[in-house]
Parts: structure tokens; sequence; C-alpha cells
């Protein structure tokens, strides 16, 4: 029997179907939060795109991580040319060239962007300037939402800096570099050629997931936790670059397809190398020859790079610590619950997603450590899955005392049997909803109980943060809503002695403070203090405690002088702020800052540029390099 032929398209009433979706998009977009992704995705809520799973070398080297076919980005009712959403602006200045190259169109019918000549920006128009400035918007619009929804951190994220677009520089100009610069308030993407000849090749970097993910990871880090900036131990710069490679790992791991390429290239076997563990694919091939920039699969531990001054290879004991969980995991669900290699990686992931990102909100607001994050990570877990029926913190705490993470005394500490949550021991009880209202409100709570929270009499204490957050746990129910409040206090600190170089004599300061995280019932979550060296008021009930905080500022002051020194002798810091009004940065920089305030030093992180690995670097023999 011959097929019955296809009724003829209606052009005019698709039209029209198409203007009802569109009308109809406001209204499902402001529910957006009580439908899955797959049903915005139906409704159009979600729009898709066209991007790369990693980059192009890892395309053209192996075809089956080619492009993601199920990519889609949230729509916004304010998309624009750029294109431009309400957290990003793409601005395509190159400073090399010094030329503004014409945004990607919007085009509300067709939900799509376009090239100057009208053509949709995808997989068929890639070597438009356009479908770069559409690639890194649309990879960071995804990355946002990673970070942003339940199973990450449960809120909205501020930015760094004063604003609320991040601006994103496609084509920064030409250097082997990408890194974001809060002093410009952008993402930076540069481009350099590798080959000679018919062999040549221009090699972008805001082509590369890894890359635009890791520094987007810079991004939110500077948000969420700003005093990090002027901190001047090479953990604290080591932990940027350890969330900016975790950030590009995981964001990785939860595209569907790639998980099956990936399931089908390991078997399960996440010991040997594949996509999963390597970063910057092309980037990392073009430089040094190496098969990529940096592997989460390394055997370091904390002994072997505690004293070093190289932050991007410090990093690489965290994020292989991590990656140790993540194969752990993998093999866990695979043997003992019986589960496909597509399947266990995908419940991996999910978990992980919760594991990593939800600990960031219980960091401390200053001066992070790798051991802060770890506590972290096992307190979030311990919120979140209170009865752990598979140990899974057991498993993650035998992981990171293997990476020398933990000491001995500390993994006593945590196996020990404890009440999961107790209430909040203050002598002035606030409701943590009325904490949650106002900077103001959270101000007077701190100062009605400086004597039991440990803060200074004379502290010149600043809420520097107030968040409420809802966060979800893996089988995506409902945590009881999270106060979130930071709070810092400046001691100023003589510099007394030749150790301390050219700032001999000079005043600096140490920030101190501590992040609380209550529930909505008043529970204490978490928190997490950097103590200073002022006089505590005295006189609680918590003498024990108060001493033991006395000694901690003592020990905490005696290790910044400590770490000052090492980088003055090592010559990690440099004179002057280190970005500009239009992001553009010198050829070479030290790692940390030095800048005059009233008469008091102010050191801080130059821009995170290091996309470059410093493993082989000899300490302070040669410049800080930033592009070539």
């Amino acid at each position: 029997m011959a097929a019955r032929p296809k009724p003829p398209i209606d052009a005019e009433a698709a039209a029209d179907a198409a203007a009802k979706a569109r009308s109809a998009r406001p209204k499902l977009y402001a529910a957006r939060q009580f439908l899955d992704r797959d049903t915005q995705n139906d409704l159009g809520v979600r729009l898709p795109f066209d991007v790369y799973f990693q980059d192009p070398y890892v395309t053209a080297s192996n075809p089956a991580y080619d492009f993601d076919e199920k990519f889609t980005v949230p729509w916004e009712p304010g998309l624009a040319d750029g294109p431009t959403s309400a957290r990003f602006a793409v601005v395509d200045y190159d400073g090399s060239s010094e030329t503004l190259t014409p945004p990607a169109r919007w085009d509300d019918k067709l939900g799509k962007f376009l090239d100057t000549k009208g053509e949709v920006l995808d997989r068929r128009n890639l070597d438009s300037p356009q479908f770069h400035q559409m690639n890194a918007w649309a990879t960071l619009q995804n990355a946002l939402d990673f970070f942003e929804n339940g199973f990450g951190l449960g809120r909205r994220i501020d930015w760094g800096f004063e604003g609320n677009r991040l601006i994103v520089v496609p084509h920064a100009g030409y250097g082997e570099n990408a890194f974001y610069d809060r002093d410009s308030k952008s993402l930076q993407f540069y481009y350099f050629d590798r080959g000679e000849g018919k062999a040549r090749k221009r090699i972008h970097t805001c082509l590369s997931a890894d890359i635009i993910n890791h520094e987007f990871g810079h991004a939110v880090l500077d948000g969420i936790r700003p005093h990090y900036h002027e901190s001047i131990l090479t953990e604290t710069a080591a932990f940027h670059e350890f969330l900016g490679d975790i950030s590009a790992i995981l964001i990785a791991f939860r595209n569907t397809a790639f998980r099956i390429q990936i399931a089908k290239a390991t078997k399960g076997d996440l010991e040997s190398d594949n996509p999963l563990s390597s970063l910057a694919e092309e980037f990392g091939s073009n430089i040094g020859d190496k098969p990529y920039l940096r592997s989460a699969r390394n055997e370091l531990t904390y002994a072997d790079v505690k004293d070093d001054q190289r932050h991007h290879y410090m990093s690489q004991v965290l994020t292989g610590a991590m990656f140790d969980i993540i194969r752990r995991l993998t093999a866990h669900y695979m043997k003992t619950e019986r589960m496909s290699v597509e399947v266990a990686l995908w419940r991996t992931i999910s978990r992980m997603q919760c594991m990593a990102l939800q600990p960031l909100d219980l960091l401390p607001p200053v001066d992070a450590t790798f051991e802060d994050y770890v506590l972290a990570v096992l307190r979030n877990e311990q919120i979140v899955n209170p009865t752990d029926p598979d140990r899974y913190r057991a498993m993650m705490i035998d992981v990171f005392a293997a990476r020398g993470l933990l000491s001995e005394e500390r993994v006593a500490d945590l196996t020990k049997p404890t009440t999961v949550f107790d209430r909040l021991d203050v002598a002035i009880f606030h409701d943590p909803q009325s904490i949650a209202a106002s900077r103001a409100n959270a101000y007077r709570f701190l100062d009605d109980n400086r004597r039991e929270l440990f803060i200074p009499f004379a502290a010149d204490v600043v809420v520097t943060d107030l968040s409420l957050a809802q966060k979800l746990t893996v089988a995506a129910r409902r945590q009881p809503r999270q106060v979130l409040l930071q709070y810092i206090w400046r001691e100023d600190v003589r510099l007394d002695g030749e150790r301390f170089g050219r700032f001999d004599g000079q005043t600096t300061q140490m920030l101190c403070g501590g992040t609380l995280a209550l529930d909505i019932d008043g529970n204490r979550l978490d928190w997490r203090r950097k103590p200073g060296t002022m006089p505590l008021i005295g006189g609680s009930r918590k003498r024990a405690a108060e001493e033991a905080e006395a000694e901690a500022g003592k020990a905490r002051r005696e290790a910044f002088l400590d770490a000052l020194a090492a980088r003055i002798a090592a010559g990690r810091i440099g004179d002057g702020a280190a970005g500009g009004a239009a992001g553009l940065l010198a050829k070479s920089m030290a790692p940390v800052t030095a800048t005059s305030d009233g008469g008091t030093v102010r050191f801080g992180l130059s821009p995170h540029i290091g996309i470059k690995s410093d493993e082989d670097e000899e300490m302070g023999e040669r410049p800080w390099t930033i592009s070539s």
C-alpha cells in the first residue's frame, strides 16, 4: 500500500502556534522552579544551542565528542544582541588589533542568535566570530545554572564587583591565555597560532568548554568569597585553581552523551587517562607538548605541596582527592549496587554536584585552606545525609586522610559519635528569619552576642554577605532553608624585620571573621571562624573555648607573617594593581600585588591568569608570564 501523503503544512497556523508559545513563555518562565528540566525543554522555557562538547581539538580527534545534541539554555525575557542576558554581556573587543566585532543578533521569533548576514549560529556556521560569541555565552549560562540550582548553592550568586553583568570578551587579543579579572568585571579569552604553513591553525580559548568553565569558577568564588582576593596564602590561591578545575570536570560529567562516551571508552575504569580527567585538551596539546593542561589523576599528597609557592601545582592535591571520590563512588555503584557504567556515572555526578558545590557556602570568609574545604565537604554530607547507610562519609574521610588533607587527630575527632544539629548557644536570641531580613538585622545579632561569638569588643565587624538558600538533597528533596551569614573585621599588623624586605616597618592588615550557617528553625548547621589577636570580651560560660580561640588567633597571626615573608623571599609580590578598566594586563606580573591605602599596605591576588601549568616553574626565577 502506498504511503499516505502528509498534509501540507499551514504556514500561517504554524506561525500562529509559535506566537502563542512565545506569549505563554513569560508565564512558564515565572513558574520554572516548579518544572523539571525535561518539561522546561518541552515547553520552550529552555532553548537549544549548538556548543562544543569540550573544544575543536577533541571534536577533530574523536568525532564521538562532537557537539552537544541536548544542550539547552534557560530562556530569559531580556535576551538581546551580544549575546546579552541578565548576568552576562558579550563585548567582542580585540585589544591586539583594537577592533570591535559586531555582536550576535537575537531573533526572538526564531529563538536563535544570528550572524551579521542573518544566518543562524550553529554547527554550520563555526567560523563566524558571532558563533564564538554565542558558544562562550551559552556555555557560561549553563555553568551559572549548574552553580545556582538547588543541587548546587540553591541561591543567586553575586559577582565580586559592583554590577550585575559579567562582561565576556571572546577575542581579547593574541596570547596563550584566558582569565577572570575583577577590576574590568570580565572574563577574557585569548587566541594564538600553532603550526607552520598549511598546518598552521588558530586556537581560540573561547571555544573550549573546559577553559570557559574553569575561568567561570574563579568568577563564582570571587563572588561568594570576595575577600579571598586579599589573601597572601598560596593555599587560598590554589583553592581558586581547584574550584576552576573541578567545575570543568563536573560540568563535563553532567552531559549525558558525554558520559555515555566515557562509559564506552573506559568500561567504568577511571584509572586510565580519558577526556573526563583531562582539562583544556586543545590548549594543553598545543602548549608544552602536554596531552592536557593539568590532570585530576595524580598521586600528590599535601606534604608534597604544603610549602610550595606554585598555586596551580598545589591545587592538584585537592582536585586529585575529589577525583578519587568520583572513582570510588562509580566503583561502588557498579559493584555493590550492580548498576551499569552509564547509570553509575550519572549517580556519581548527581551526588558529586551536591558534595562539591554545596560546601562552598560553609567556607570561612577569608584565607581558605584545603582543610577548611575538606571539613566543609564532610559537614555538608552530614547535614544532607545524617544516617549515611552507605558510609559515604567514611569513604571520603579515608580519601582525604590518604592525601594528607586530614591529620590523624582530626580523623579521630570526625569519627567520634556526635549530634548532627545543635542550637546556637548565644545570650540574646534572634529569630533566623529576622537575621536573614537585612544586613542591619544581622549586624545587630552579631553585636548583641559578641562574647558568645568570640568577636572582640574593639573589632569593627562588618556583615559582608547575607543570603537565604534553598538547597536540595541528591534525591531532589528540599532541605530546610539556610541562612548564610558572613562577617569580617580587620586587625592592623606591623611588619618588622629584614624578612619583610621593602615592607619592613610598614603596617598591613590581617582579615578575621566567620561564616555562620543556620537553618530557618535556628539550628546551627556550621560555624567556621578565622580568629585574630584582639582581646576577647571574656566572662562567658565557655572559658576553655575562649582560651582556645585566643591561642588560635595568635597562631594564625604567626602563620600570616610567615606566609607573607615566604612570598616576599620567593619574589612573588609586585607593586601596583593588576588589572585595569579595559582588562588589559602587562606582559608579566607577580601572583600577589601590593598597594598603599592611607598608609597601610594591602596585598591582593593577581587575576587568575595561570591557564598554563606552573608545575615546571622554578620559584622566583622567571617573570610571572601571562601572555606571549
